[in-house]
């Protein structure tokens, strides 16, 4: 049979087209009918089975011990393109595309993959088994018709969603959403599990609204008008709608009990209907006020006291922070106890008086001593003193991150600022400092890192020092003061003076992940291959060892001596390895796999070679890979020629 689908007219085999028949008969079929194939069989039935059907076969293939990640990861492929990486287990594989494909046909999004497969995707049942998958919801200013389904024949998916959603993301004002939105916004973050909250939109009304009574006491002035600007005239009217439930729609009363999962009790939908036709038309703002929105909805199953209970919103993430929702921040922060997580991303620099306003919150939160806070993210900073302002008035916060990036045009006005306070002893178990700046002060990040002694990840980035000075004194740092640290990541940094330091590190600590990106490691080593032997035996002493980054450090040829870290009586126990954006050509990665064949990691391989240049000899470059195939999970995707300038450039 020929077929002339995508990619041109091909023959297609019987057993194409009996899986084909299995695909599209699959229901009316048992499911032993699958279960009972042989299990070559079954794995190669996967990937034409749907999105559907590989969810309900999943508990019973795993039962056999078959997985169903080959099936998940086509759909990834078709979704992102050839180019999608297998980075996933099964479990995350099926979670990224439930996630994707709730989305899209949640809110009518087109996509080839959803349209091929629009007659399997937009049921009831598809939107059923992703949400069981799903723990983000994202709240997306379309059209109000999604929001309005849930509150009417879809509203067992709104139950479910309850349940399940842990994380909500909220990509609208609240003047744009309707009020079937908030909702479910109400449903989701107080009724249901969602402790976390993500704002990707600049709108301080929007913010306040989150915050108020889900775990701050602050309301604010103009949140305070929308939020009672209707309340009495709509709860009178919800009175009425509720008394007069005897004779509810015969439609909806059939659609509802016929759905096992819906467990509510039909109501008027016409006198609701209206009243929220009502709100919609009258003059001025129809309430915000998320315990009359919940009673106006679903007055059949409101609590018997007629208050909902309020969420607690215990991450919250503000990804388009400017200086007017930083002040709705502020205002809430200090009775924000419940508060554990608190991310603040602006797109352009921070100005002092914001970074000073936010630090004067939190040291208000933290005299309270009811504060919850233990991880703070902060970007982008204009200066690495505010940092220190941040760790002071935060002294109980365990996991630090902030980006620091100099205004360039112009001197920074640095405030007056009383001297710092900093404990002789921080808490900091995480601390990532990235920094773009022409010179940083690295004797401030080294103070903070002799404070640190819990300090078990760290991550620096960026760190340019003036001419003739070393990073030395931050590696001598580490060894002498950081003994727990198990992860380091130094990325865009200049370490090609610093071999020795680098193994006294490696000599002293337990490390377990070791990123050494962008590090220009070989740029002053005279003697190249001898200096990267030396790091090689280090690395080998290492036992605790499993990570090991060293992209874009131009290896090049002499990448071939990493295949030592496997030879001899005392292997290194590595299992990822990571030399991306090398320049590594076809005929040096033979090479390194031959090396590599004559003394095999002792475990299989996780080898990152992405960004290489592998199209100069494709037939060396995929003889390279079989020989690797053996021990080797390969990381890699196409490269092309025209890259090759932006790879020199950028390891520059």
């Amino acid at each position: 049979m020929w077929d002339s689908g995508r990619g041109g007219p091909r023959v297609v085999g019987l057993k194409e087209l009996c899986f084909r028949a299995v695909r599209r008969h699959l229901a009316c079929l048992s499911p032993s009918a699958v279960l009972d194939l042989p299990t070559p069989l079954i794995k190669d039935l996967l990937p034409h089975l749907t999105v559907c059907q590989l969810d309900e076969l999943q508990p019973e293939l795993n039962h056999r011990g078959i997985s169903t990640h080959p099936g998940w990861i086509r759909v990834l492929k078709e979704l992102y393109g050839p180019k999608a990486i297998d980075l996933h287990t099964e479990e995350e594989a099926k979670h990224e595309v439930m996630r994707m494909l709730f989305k899209l046909v949640f809110y009518g999004y087109t996509n080839p993959f959803v349209q091929r497969n629009i007659t399997n995707l937009n049921t009831p049942s598809f939107l059923w088994a992703a949400a069981k998958c799903i723990k983000r919801f994202f709240l997306i200013a379309s059209s109000s018709q999604p929001f309005e389904s849930l509150t009417a024949e879809q509203r067992p998916l709104l139950n479910l969603l309850e349940n399940h959603i842990r994380s909500v993301g909220i990509t609208s004002c609240i003047n744009i959403p309707t009020q079937h939105a908030l909702y479910v916004l109400h449903r989701l973050l107080d009724h249901g599990a969602a402790e976390e909250v993500i704002l990707n939109v600049q709108c301080p009304i929007t913010l306040a609204w989150v915050l108020h009574g889900r775990g701050s006491q602050y309301l604010h002035p103009e949140l305070k008008k929308l939020m009672h600007s209707k309340t009495a005239g709509c709860n009178s009217q919800i009175a009425s709608a509720t008394a007069d439930s005897s004779s509810f729609s015969p439609g909806l009363e059939t659609r509802l009990s016929e759905d096992q999962d819906g467990h509510f009790i039909p109501c008027k939908r016409s006198k609701l209907d209206s009243l929220l036709v009502e709100n919609k038309s009258s003059k001025g703002h129809s309430t915000v006020d998320p315990q009359v929105l919940c009673r106006t909805f679903n007055p059949c199953t409101s609590p018997p006291t007629g208050v909902c209970p309020w969420g607690r919103i215990r991450c919250l993430e503000i990804r388009e922070c400017l200086s007017d929702s930083l002040k709705v921040l502020n205002a809430a922060l200090p009775t924000f106890f419940c508060l554990g997580s608190l991310t603040l991303h602006s797109f352009s620099t921070f100005r002092d008086s914001d970074v000073l306003g936010l630090a004067k919150a939190l040291k208000l939160l933290y005299e309270s001593s009811q504060s919850s806070l233990s991880h703070l993210s902060v970007s982008v900073l204009p200066y690495t003193k505010l940092m220190e302002m941040l760790l002071d008035a935060s002294p109980k916060v365990t996991s630090l991150y902030v980006e620091i990036q100099s205004v360039m045009w112009g001197a920074t006005h640095h405030p007056t600022t009383a001297k710092s306070a900093l404990p002789a002893e921080l808490p900091l178990e995480t601390l990532t400092v990235k920094v773009a700046e022409l010179q940083t002060d690295l004797h401030f990040i080294t103070s903070v890192l002799r404070r640190s002694p819990h300090l078990r990840s760290l991550h620096v980035a960026g760190v340019r020092l003036p001419s003739g000075s070393s990073q030395s004194q931050l590696l001598s740092t580490l060894s002498e003061s950081n003994l727990c640290l198990r992860s380091l990541n130094l990325e865009d940094m200049k370490l090609s003076d610093c071999l020795p330091k680098i193994l006294h590190v490696l000599s002293s600590l337990k490390l377990e992940e070791l990123e050494l990106n962008d590090c220009r490691l070989l740029e002053r080593w005279t003697d190249k291959e001898e200096s990267l032997k030396q790091l090689v035996a280090a690395l080998k002493t290492a036992p605790s060892l499993h990570t090991l980054g060293l992209a874009q450090n131009r290896l090049a040829r002499n990448v071939c001596v990493l295949a030592e870290l496997f030879s001899g009586s005392s292997p290194s126990s590595l299992k990822h390895l990571d030399i991306s954006s090398n320049f590594i050509q076809p005929a040096e990665l033979l090479e390194f796999a031959e090396k590599l064949r004559s003394h095999h990691p002792p475990q299989r391989l996780t080898l990152d070679l992405r960004k290489n240049p592998g199209d100069r000899d494709p037939s060396t470059w995929d003889t390279a890979l079989k020989k690797l195939h053996p021990f080797c999970v390969v990381l890699f995707e196409g490269w092309r020629s025209t890259d090759t300038m932006v790879d020199h450039v950028s390891n520059m």
